[in-house]
């Protein structure tokens, strides 16, 4: 009897039919199989994720409102930041330079302000993809970057912007960007 071993493929599906060759002699005997995937890419979700429909571009006084909140928890912990805020589309409505703020720091508080808009995800995604799940791959796409402190700012369910900070570690970044953040949620609702 002639028997072939099957092995699956390291990225095969969830579910596979695999053929096994020779259980009676010129037959040939499909086995419904279960393979589970080694690679977490080919986890298939029900949904799309960060699935947040794009509002009407953040207005200046909001976008004001949100640097000022972020300004006061940067000055209450002694630290020097850039703080960027980015409309729906990713383009740069408001910015603030704190004294003594790294200049290098400017063009990525607005880099993470335009991936957090545009991209509608928090720019720590792409650095825990890149760094926790080695996703490489991410930093092919362009306008992505891998640092913490880029916050989408969502309004009433639509992304209306997003905030970047930069200008110290990443973690420090980030404690920023949220402050200004929460902002939104704590302003009043829009009269129509």
């Amino acid at each position: 009897m002639n028997t072939q071993t099957t092995t699956a493929s390291p990225i095969a599906s969830r579910h596979e039919t695999l053929v096994d060759r020779g259980a009676i002699e010129g037959e040939e005997i499909a086995v419904e199989t279960q393979v589970t995937s080694s690679n977490p890419l080919d986890f298939i979700p029900a949904e799309i994720p960060f699935d947040v429909p794009y509002g009407l571009p953040i207005p200046l006084d909001q976008a004001q409102a949100v640097i000022r909140a972020a300004v006061a928890e940067a000055k209450n912990r002694n630290w020097k930041m850039n703080i960027a805020v980015a409309d729906s589309g990713g383009n740069l409505v408001a910015f603030q330079r704190m004294d003594g703020a790294m200049l290098a720091s400017i063009r990525i508080a607005e880099h993470k302000a335009q991936a957090g808009a545009t991209f509608r995800r928090p720019t720590k995604v792409f650095e825990d993809g890149i760094n926790l799940m080695h996703l490489n791959y991410l930093l092919a796409f362009d306008g992505v970057i891998a640092s913490r402190g880029g916050i989408p700012l969502i309004d009433q369910g639509v992304i209306i912007g997003a905030i970047g900070v930069s200008g110290g570690t990443d973690s420090q970044d980030e404690v920023v960007s949220k402050a200004g953040a929460a902002v939104i949620n704590q302003l009043p609702a829009k009269n129509n």
